[in-house]
């Protein structure tokens, strides 16, 4: 479980894929600071499970490896990912841990498109349009993970919604590398789902 709050943007070491095996692995200064093998962190607002961790004398921060299911890499950008680009990076929610963002449980539903990316006063509109099964649960001032970001919803409309960015969150995650077009990791509130499962009975 995470909170969308991004803690960094590491940066892609390698991904090699052999025998349908895909192993992606990433540079963290924060996140790899005492990461073992086993525990969890979002990358992209995806949850992927630490399966080696090797840290180099005189380096700072470690290189993290992750093993991805085929799902996983069919349904989020990180198929798009090359050597070099930054990715989003969270560990798991402590128990201890202030809840800052909202519950991110780091299972995408699905990757939406950047349709309006553009800088307004000190902040940015970003407008990204998603399946309209997905924007059912989607809800003004509700709560969405885009690219593991735990982000306010400003708007929604036909085939799409909006969210606000301020300076903190231009700056601390990979929304610098973005433009029109880019595709997002989208995790809209887990809460919604569980709400339509159990009305839907008394609707029948």
């Amino acid at each position: 479980m995470f909170t969308g709050l991004v803690e960094e943007a590491g940066f892609v070491e390698c991904i090699l894929k052999s025998d349908g095996a895909i192993r992606l692995s990433v540079r963290a200064l924060l996140c790899g600071a005492g990461c073992s093998r086993g525990d969890s962190i979002s990358v992209n607002g995806c949850c992927l499970t630490v399966v080696d961790t090797i840290t180099t004398p005189g380096v700072e921060g470690a290189v993290v490896s992750f093993e991805l299911l085929q799902e996983t890499w069919n349904l989020t950008n990180l198929q798009y990912a090359a050597k070099g680009d930054r990715v989003n990076l969270e560990r798991a929610l402590l128990a201890s841990a202030r809840l800052g963002g909202h519950f991110v449980s780091g299972h995408i539903d699905e990757m939406g498109t950047i349709l309006k990316w553009e800088k307004s006063g000190s902040d940015h509109i970003l407008e990204i349009g998603c399946s309209a099964q997905l924007l059912k649960y989607v809800v003004h001032k509700g709560s969405i993970a885009l690219d593991g970001m735990s982000l306010t919803v400003a708007s929604v409309f036909e085939g799409g919604f909006r969210v606000w960015i301020i300076p903190h969150t231009y700056e601390v995650t990979t929304l610098k590398e973005r433009q029109l077009g880019d595709r997002v990791n989208l995790e809209p509130d887990l809460l919604a789902k569980y709400v339509e499962k159990l009305v839907a009975p008394m609707q029948q």
